[in-house]
């Protein structure tokens, strides 16, 4: 077996039967669930058990990234949802008409992650709006996590059901 052949094998663009897909669809939606509005779940936490400085952390943190969040949504929120659906556009024609196996790995990624940047939106100004803080602070950070989580696991059972009927019907066992 050469190198050439070993290489092609190991960036194969068929991503359903390639194990990296699948590493990087775990990690994804890992890395996902974890950082919610960019606050580390592990801060909630930390938070919620010891209060005080850690509190403020939270805090802080929190108004730094919705802030951040809902000024980028504000300054260029049309331009972002104009080129997203586009490019979610391209990539379901490109996947599930004319047949782009890379095309329909990556929009079962992009896809889903876009419900959660709209679920982020909203949550941030939820808390912006109601200035929330202490428990009903953490309380709208868990809610944001268990959604994106819901999210999450939809999209990968939905990934790994039209995954395996991609490598069952243009595998190696299908026509």
């Amino acid at each position: 077996m050469d190198w050439y052949q070993t290489l092609f094998e190991l960036i194969d663009m068929r991503s359903f039967s390639n194990l990296w897909f699948w590493i990087v669809l775990a990690v994804v939606w890992s890395t996902t669930s974890h950082y919610g509005l960019g606050v580390p779940f592990d801060m909630v936490l930390r938070a919620k058990r010891h209060g005080g400085q850690f509190e403020n952390d939270l805090e802080d943190l929190v108004r730094i990234n919705t802030n951040r969040l809902l000024f980028i949504a504000q300054m260029s929120g049309l331009w972002i949802a104009g080129f997203g659906c586009f490019f979610l556009t391209i990539l379901g024609l490109l996947g599930f008409v004319y047949g782009n196996e890379f095309a329909q790995s990556v929009m079962l990624l992009a896809f889903p992650l876009s419900l959660v940047g709209l679920l982020s939106l909203s949550t941030a100004r939820l808390i912006q709006e109601e200035d929330a803080r202490g428990e009903q602070l953490r309380k709208r950070l868990m809610r944001h996590r268990l959604y994106s989580q819901i999210i999450g696991m939809i999209s990968i059972f939905v990934t790994a059901m039209w995954g395996m009927f991609q490598n069952l019907s243009v595998g190696p066992f299908g026509g």
